[in-house]
């Protein structure tokens, strides 16, 4: 089921930035849409991985740089029948971490230094194992192409509110919408491509949280650490996640703050998501473990 709704979400985000390049140029307006589409996917597919690494400054480390968190990933690893991913740090206090890559032969799963600090290694192998969940449902292509529509949704939006400010959209023969349509598109195409983007970003989530459980076969670990996670982000900026917002669907927990934390709400309720984990591991017949203090 969750597929199928990522499938129709996707088709509704290509629809809608096929509509805005029919309302900018009639059919042409469309054709060109359609392939500035298809180039800016291509170039994300292949080059994804390098693109959000760099951005967030990620270093990859072997067994002699971080024994520990390699040693589970290859344990996880074996559990999900997946690829050895790259293993990467990022140098943040705010406790994260996402996972990246067009395909499971190309991924990379990328922790910062404050979760390391923050939870024990059955926290972290229950957050590894949810990025690999990504990984294995093949998510991290998915939500790189959606964002990557997304975007280009939202820079045909501002180029119709060029066209609409200067007063080509009412001149324009091949705009079948005129000044007033234009302006609308402007303003209307990017809130709805958030909410679709969104949309499948929560979809994914749940579906990476379940699949993590299974990897782990303790669903608890992930619960406790998403505990912690939210408690410590609340306080603890992310810059880079900040300065980049349009890859807060990337990480485990939402990692902005500010007015963009609203915004780009990519992420489900925290205590639904804990919740779900507990309805796992009582299927599973796993009882729940002394709590530690979060914070």
């Amino acid at each position: 089921m969750n597929t199928l709704r990522t499938g129709m979400l996707m088709a509704a985000m290509t629809g809608l930035f096929l509509a805005v390049g029919y309302a900018l140029g009639g059919g042409t307006g469309m054709l060109i849409a359609f392939l500035f589409a298809a180039g800016s996917n291509l170039f994300a597919y292949w080059n994804s991985d390098r693109v959000v690494l760099a951005m967030y400054g990620a270093r990859e480390v072997d067994e002699n740089a971080a024994p520990d968190l390699v040693h589970i990933v290859r344990q996880l690893a074996g559990n999900a029948a997946l690829p050895m991913p790259r293993v990467c740090i990022v140098d943040n206090p705010q406790p994260n971490a996402f996972a990246t890559g067009r395909n499971p032969e190309h991924a990379a799963v990328c922790v910062t230094s404050g979760l390391l600090r923050q939870v024990n290694n059955e926290e972290l192998a229950g957050v590894l194992a949810h990025e690999l969940g990504h990984v294995k449902n093949h998510d991290t292509l998915t939500m790189t192409l959606t964002a990557t529509v997304a975007g280009a949704v939202s820079m045909l939006a501002n180029f119709a509110f060029f066209l609409g400010a200067f007063g080509g959209g009412g001149n324009n023969r091949n705009n079948p919408l005129g000044f007033v349509g234009v302006l609308l598109v402007s303003i209307l195409a990017p809130i709805a491509a958030m909410l679709v983007q969104m949309a499948i970003s929560r979809t994914r989530e749940f579906e990476a949280d379940r699949m993590g459980a299974e990897i782990s076969g303790r669903p608890l670990w992930l619960a406790s650490a998403l505990g912690r996670i939210e408690a410590a982000a609340q306080r603890i900026d992310n810059p880079a996640a900040d300065a980049n917002p349009a890859t807060a669907h990337l990480f485990i927990v939402n990692p902005l703050h500010g007015n963009f934390a609203g915004l780009f709400a990519s992420h489900p309720s925290t205590d639904e998501r804990i919740a779900r984990l507990k309805q796992i591991a009582q299927q599973m017949g796993q009882a729940a473990p002394t709590p530690r203090p979060w914070g």
